[in-house]
């Protein structure tokens, strides 16, 4: 289905133009990888809605990707809850192990590593999203056996 049809779908299920643009930009960023300028441009276009308002959603949301992205993006929680089960040693186990540094892509284009704020897990920090995956209780080792599941 293309982009097109998909945002022509999304804008049944919504009662304005406005509230259809995070599930077509969403959708346009499954299509794409990433919201480039064009991706943005043909959201605009697909919805009506004024390119300007497309790109300050689009770069205001933290799940917007505005930048190309590796085959897998892990957001990794770095929360106080997460910090204090360890988060911080797992973002230097990624770096050391995996050449993964937050914000970076590995060179081979499979993971893309991102700090969060919160994903909501305190009760089984640290926790960790790869792509729309979760994983919690997170050491070492289980990181280890998570990464090996993407390839």
């Amino acid at each position: 289905m293309t982009l097109k049809e998909r945002i022509t779908e999304i804008k049944k299920n919504y009662p304005s133009l406005q509230s259809a643009i995070l599930p077509s930009l969403y959708a346009a960023q499954e299509v794409y990888g990433w919201l480039s300028r064009e991706a943005m441009r043909e959201v605009s276009e697909h919805t009506g809605v004024p390119p300007a308002e497309i790109k300050g959603v689009a770069t205001y949301y933290a799940m917007y990707r505005n930048k190309p992205m590796g085959r897998h993006v892990i957001q990794l929680c770095t929360n106080i809850a997460c910090m204090l089960m360890g988060a911080e040693t797992l973002v230097e186990f990624l770096a050391n192990k995996y050449g993964l540094a937050p914000g970076k892509t590995t060179e081979d284009g499979r993971f893309t590593l991102i700090i969060m704020e919160c994903i909501g897990a305190c009760a089984t920090a640290p926790a960790m999203l790869v792509n729309e995956d979760f994983h919690e209780n997170l050491t070492r080792e289980n990181i280890v056996e998570i990464m090996e599941r993407y390839k």
